[in-house]
Formats: C-alpha cells, structure tokens, sequence
C-alpha cells in the first residue's frame, strides 16, 4: 500500500504514521520490518525512526507476493458476490469445504480462489475470516492482503461484523423470536459433534438472536443471528429447543427433500477495511432450499415469504 503524507502529520515518525492514520497492528509492523523492502519512503528503504514530509509517499509491503504453500490451484465453479482489491466475498455452495483438510485438498474454497487469482497472475494467500461448515452454504469473507486480513480480523473482534442466516427448520419456537443463550462444548465421544451444556461445564458461552420468518404445518423459515461465533452453534442451538434444522443428520434427522442441513449465510455486513464504509452483501437462497420451501409450504404461505422478504428469492 501507498500513503501520500499529509500536512497534519509532516515532522512525525515512520512508526507514528504506520500506527495513525493507517492504524497498522504491531503485528504486521514487525512482519513490515524484516522482509525486503518492507518500509519504503519516497522510493527508499527507510526505518520507522524516519521523518515524513508533507507529500513524502510512504510504501508498505503489505500485498502478497508469492503464492501460499501446499495449495492447490483447481477449476472449480464458484460465485463471487463481492471483489475488489482488499478482499473477496463468495457465495458457497453447499458440500464445498471452506479450506483443505483431511479428504479434502483440493475440492474447497481455498483451491478455487487460488485457480482463479493464479489465471489473473495475482500471488494468493487464502486468508479467511470467517468459515461455514461444508453444507452450509452462502457468503464468507475473505482478505486478499495481510493488512485487510488484520483490520478484518480486529472487526470481527469488536463485532463489527454482522451475518445473518436463513435456517428451515423441523418444528416451531415457542417465541416468535428471541435469543438462544446456552454454553457449547465438544461430546465426550465426538471430536466433531457439540453440545449444549451449563456455564462451568467445560463449554464457551453461545448466543443466538433468532426471528420466525414463516411458520406452517409443522416447519418455520427463521433468520438466525449468531452474535457468538462456535462450532455448529446455530446447528446446535436450534436442536436444543426442539426445532433441528432440516436436513442435519448430526443434530436431528435425514429429510427426503434436500440432502444437507438446511442452512445458509444470506446477509454479510462488515466496515470496509480500507474506506470504512459499511458494505453489506446478500446472497439469495441456493436452489434446494427454494426446492424445500415448496415441498413443505403452501404456495399462499411462500408468496407471503417472497412479498415480505424478496432478497431470500432474489428479487
């Protein structure tokens, strides 16, 4: 990145202008110092003790320049909601990994944005700061740079960032809508499998913000707020009050109308990293949840949906 100095700051260090304005983290400043041309002022490699002008032109090292190791590049068909040079929002689809492990390393998000970086000529480091679980499907976010990934990240921690979900599930809440405030721990016999649990029972606080979108013959459409970020914790969540999302075989039971658990990451709303603006990004519902709203809801009940909320269907 480039910073042109401005006047406000003309006399002040390399060091006091790498942590305001440009609010670089310790982090990235001790990468910036020790690698090749890290710190570079006006063309010249320059130490953060140095003195700034007004006009000097301040570079940092902060994009990537060579490719990550062990990933492999594949041609996979993947949609991009949102793309500029900071950072990249897919929208997932379901039975896709967001990152290779074990039995997967090559069929995942990570591999399809290294094809697709490697066909622009552009080096890739997959940098995500958030994840889905394979069969979840919808929009994650990923930094394309290490100071993105790291303003990213600090958003993520003041919760600044904000998702939203679209879950189907088997059953009605009690509350039209409410908040899911339980502990979440892994099973005794699972290293996969969570469980609701009491505070001081060895789990991490979860809580859930959830509204009832549609309700009929059994089965609701909710938006699910996670405002905590666990394992399966909306998964879990909804299965602790008695209403399993459709389709999860791991929290409640196989349904005949879709292959996966019925769930998906509709709306994403983040701080930009560099302007600061509040983008917020929405991914319509993927064709076998649409295909489960048909076969389990009226189409008076569905009209209802898609007049009271069209960014589901796309409209």
């Amino acid at each position: 990145m480039e910073y042109v100095v401005e006047k406000e700051y003309a006399g002040k260090t390399v060091r006091e202008i790498i942590k305001r304005p440009l609010c670089i983290s310790a982090a990235t400043l001790k990468h910036l110092k020790f690698i090749d041309n890290g710190i570079m002022l006006n063309g010249n490699h320059v130490t953060v003790r140095a003195i700034v002008n007004e006009g000097d032109i301040l570079s940092l090292a902060t994009e990537d320049t060579k490719e990550q190791e062990k990933l492999t590049p594949v041609d996979l068909p993947l949609d991009i909601a949102y793309e500029d040079t900071f950072l990249v929002v897919p929208n997932k689809p379901a039975n896709m990994p967001t990152h290779p492990s074990r039995d997967h390393y090559d069929d995942t998000v990570a591999n399809a944005l290294a094809y697709r970086y490697e066909k622009m000529g552009i080096p890739f480091v997959f940098r995500p700061i958030n994840r889905l679980d394979r069969n979840t499907s919808g929009l994650l976010l990923i930094a394309r740079d290490r100071l993105s990934a790291n303003t990213l990240s600090d958003s993520m921690r003041k919760k600044e960032i904000k998702k939203q979900y679209v879950a189907i599930l088997d059953g009605v809440p009690k509350e039209h809508e409410g908040i899911i405030d339980t502990y979440i721990r892994r099973t005794e016999e699972s290293i996969i499998v969570r469980e609701n649990c009491k505070e001081g029972e060895g789990g991490d606080r979860a809580v859930t913000e959830y509204k009832v979108l549609l309700s009929e013959n059994g089965h609701s459409v909710v938006y699910a707020n996670p405002i905590t970020g666990r394992t399966h914790q909306i998964r879990v969540h909804f299965a602790g009050i008695d209403c399993s999302i459709t389709g999860d075989d791991m929290y409640g039971h196989e349904s005949e109308y879709i292959s996966r658990h019925a769930l998906h990451s509709h709306i994403l709303e983040f701080p930009h990293p560099k302007s600061e603006e509040l983008i917020s990004i929405k991914a319509p519902l993927p064709e076998d949840m649409l295909k489960l709203l048909s076969s389990i809801f009226s189409e008076n009940a569905i009209s209802s949906l898609k007049a009271r909320e069209p960014s589901l269907f796309g409209i």
